[in-house]
């Protein structure tokens, strides 16, 4: 594994850019697209969404200043390109934020990419159905464990606000599973 600071300057230099910019999609495809697929559900939105992600992180590398992570920051543009996804995708279905998670939700069991089971099936809809924050929160956290420092730098949000978003989702989660 070559080091992300090494990784960064052969991404910015043109000689070394594209084998570097082949290293970083990689290193971080896999990370990302179960980032995104927690997003927007649809893995064939997720494609699209990944490489956007891609794109922008190639366009705007030189613009990175190493304040964070690499991958912080990857995380922030992946779940940016995410969210305006599905404003985009409500704003074109003539449908609420809302109204368009419960479709999104409601597609999964049919969703041939979808491998869990009917507890995981209702786990997936009762996160799909929370708050915007609290569910990247939920998924940042449980799936993808990581540290409440790293989300607040994804989010720009304190790790205060960050854990009692995450213990709201867990309630909601609760309740809700405990209705079906």
């Amino acid at each position: 594994m070559i080091a992300e600071e090494t990784l960064i300057e052969n991404l910015k230099q043109k000689d070394t850019q594209a084998s570097a910019f082949e290293v970083l999609i990689n290193t971080y495809k896999e990370r990302l697209y179960w980032h995104i697929r927690r997003i927007v559900l649809d893995h064939d939105d997720t494609d699209d969404v990944l490489q956007n992600t891609f794109i922008k992180v190639f366009r705007n590398i030189d613009n990175f200043k190493g304040a964070s992570k690499l991958y912080s920051w990857m995380y922030r543009i992946a779940t940016n390109e995410a969210l305006s996804f599905l404003k985009a995708k409500s704003k074109k279905l003539g449908v609420s934020n809302d109204e368009l998670q419960e479709r999104l939700a409601n597609n999964l069991q049919a969703d041939v990419y979808f491998e869990g089971d009917e507890i995981q099936l209702k786990l997936q809809k009762a996160i799909a159905l929370l708050p915007e924050k609290q569910k990247l929160v939920f998924n940042m956290k449980y799936f993808e464990e990581l540290k409440y420092k790293e989300i607040s730098e994804i989010l720009g949000t304190s790790e205060g606000s960050l854990k009692t978003s995450y213990h709201l989702a867990v309630k909601k989660i609760e309740a809700r599973l405990k209705e079906e």
